[in-house]
C-alpha cells in the first residue's frame, strides 16, 4: 500500500507493507538521489518480511515533488518525523534506518523518533577524499543497539564498531549492489537477535 502524508515541507510518500501479527515495524529512508528501489533497501526488505515484521519505505517530500537535489538537513529530520508520528506503529518495537543520507536521518532523528535500534545501509562517514570531513558524530550520537552495512570499497568512508555499534564489510562500493545478499543476510541476523521472529505468525 502507497500512501502520501503531510509533513511541513509538503507530501512525503510511505511504501507500507503490513506483516499480520507482526511486533517490529522497520521504517527505512532512500539516498540523496535515489529511490526506496535502491537494492540494499530492498534486500532489507526483504529480510524483515521474512521474519514477520512491518515494513514502510519513506520517500522524502523533494523526490515526491520530482526533484534529486535533498533538502536541508532541517526538513528532511522534520519530515521524517511527522512521517514516523502519522504512521499507525502503535504497539510495534520501532527500527528507523536508510541508505546513505537516509542513515544520517535515521541517525539524527532516533532518540526523537523512540526507535529501538538503527540500521544504516552505507552510512557517510565522510564526503569522498575528505576524511577531515567526519560525520560519525551522528552515528556515535544514537544510543540504541545499531547496524552498519558498508561495501569495502566506499569511498564515503568506513566506520568503526563500537560498544552499541556492529559493523558488518560486504563487496561492493556506496551503491552496495554487489553486497545486496550479504545485507539481507546480515540485517536478518541482527533483527532476529533483537527479536523480530516470524513468532509473529504463529497459529492462532
Amino acid at each position: 500500500m502507497t500512501v502520501d502524508i503531510d509533513t511541513p515541507y509538503g507530501p512525503a510518500r510511505a511504501h507500507l507493507q503490513a506483516s499480520e501479527g507482526a511486533t517490529t515495524a522497520l521504517v527505512l529512508g532512500h539516498g540523496a538521489g535515489g529511490g526506496v528501489n535502491a537494492p540494499d533497501l530492498v534486500a532489507a526488505k526483504r529480510a524483515a518480511l521474512a521474519l514477520g515484521a512491518s515494513v514502510v519505505l519513506v520517500e522524502q517530500p523533494y523526490r515526491v515533488a520530482g526533484r534529486r537535489s535533498p533538502a536541508p538537513t532541517p526538513q528532511l529530520d522534520a519530515a521524517w518525523l511527522s512521517v514516523i508520528e502519522q504512521l499507525d506503529l502503535d504497539g510495534l518495537e520501532l527500527i528507523v534506518g536508510g541508505r546513505s543520507s537516509g542513515a544520517r536521518v535515521a541517525c539524527r532523528t532516533a532518540a526523537d523518533a523512540g526507535a529501538a535500534g538503527v540500521i544504516c545501509l552505507a552510512f557517510p562517514v565522510h564526503p569522498p577524499g575528505r576524511p577531515e570531513k567526519s560525520r560519525l558524530d551522528e552515528l556515535d550520537a544514537v544510543t540504541v543497539p545499531v547496524l552498519v552495512m558498508q561495501g569495502a570499497r566506499d569511498p564515503f568512508g568506513m566506520p568503526p564498531p563500537a560498544p552499541n555499534r556492529t559493523v558488518v564489510e560486504v563487496d561492493g562500493d556506496h551503491s552496495l549492489r554487489a553486497g545486496a545478499k550479504a545485507v539481507e543476510a546480515a540485517v536478518g541476523e541482527w533483527l532476529s537477535a533483537r527479536g523480530a521472529r516470524a513468532s509473529a505468525r504463529a497459529p492462532r
